[in-house]
């Protein structure tokens, strides 16, 4: 397997996006995970959108100038889960989420970005959750049917908090709609005490990485404390045919604690280590 690195861009917020880029370029890596996070990133979709083409070709022209491409765009619209989930019960709300959908494939399209991630949807306490899980799988297909006419690759990222909080519904969900993939990180799963074993079957599933340290109980750990066994990760990724990206995605942020490392220092340490694990 050809070993494939990116970094996110969000991983250093206090650094202003043109010298995150620079940064991301001297670590020598040569994608970026572009984060497009409302109220929280770099690049903010409500601002990004109001011309997308122009936006987009900003980034591009950026990446071009340090000799990087853009791995993933991560669209996530708001800071909580629930306000403007995919399968938000206001249909004026999914209308919205399926407008910014729409824009941050443009988006891509024009960085020349073949991969999108975004959010699963969220469980609402006031339905069933096999309601809000319908409506999640309705909502999924329609983005599906949007990425392929762009030759674009959807995945979805199975976090604490979402409609698919575990490797079993995660799983179910992406065999109820057709071409839907993962953006898989097992911190997720590796926070609330499962095992790798439990997560593994969603690797042949997986269209996209993230890379960070985890343990029980924490989402974010160093890469000394980390208990993921990314080396079998690599082999099974491997073993089923991968050809994505691996992201190295610290973030900083109060949420789960995940300001208490050195971003810096831990994705130097995964690079080098997953670098290791390639050879």
């Amino acid at each position: 397997m050809t070993l494939k690195l990116a970094c996110a861009d969000f991983t250093f917020p206090l650094l202003p996006h043109e010298k995150v880029l620079q940064l991301i370029a001297m670590l020598e890596f040569t994608g970026v995970d572009v984060g497009l996070f409302e109220e929280r990133s770099h690049l903010r979709p409500s601002q990004e959108f109001e011309n997308v083409t122009q936006s987009a070709r900003r980034l591009k022209n950026r990446l071009d100038t340090w000799g990087l491409e853009a791995a993933d765009i991560f669209l996530q619209m708001g800071l909580d889960f629930k306000s403007h989930a995919v399968n938000h019960p206001d249909a004026s709300q999914r209308e919205k989420a399926r407008d910014w959908f729409i824009k941050a494939l443009d988006y891509a399209a024009e960085c020349e970005c073949e991969h999108v991630t975004g959010l699963p949807g969220a469980h609402f306490e006031t339905e069933p959750y096999d309601d809000s899980f319908a409506r999640a799988v309705d909502e999924l297909s329609w983005r599906v049917d949007q990425s392929k006419t762009r030759g674009i690759v959807y995945g979805v990222e199975a976090h604490i908090g979402s409609i698919v909080p575990q490797p079993e519904p995660a799983e179910k969900l992406i065999q109820q709609v057709p071409g839907l993939t993962l953006t898989l990180d097992y911190a997720h799963f590796t926070r609330i005490g499962l095992p790798d074993a439990a997560v593994e079957p969603l690797v042949k599933y997986a269209s996209h990485f993230h890379v960070r340290g985890a343990r029980h109980e924490r989402l974010q750990e160093t890469f000394a404390n980390n208990t993921i066994d990314f080396k079998r990760i690599l082999e099974v990724a491997g073993a089923n045919g991968y050809g994505g990206w691996f992201g190295v995605e610290y973030v900083w942020t109060e949420w789960e604690n995940c300001n208490a490392c050195d971003n810096l220092s831990e994705t130097i340490l995964f690079r080098d280590y997953v670098r290791s694990l390639a050879n």
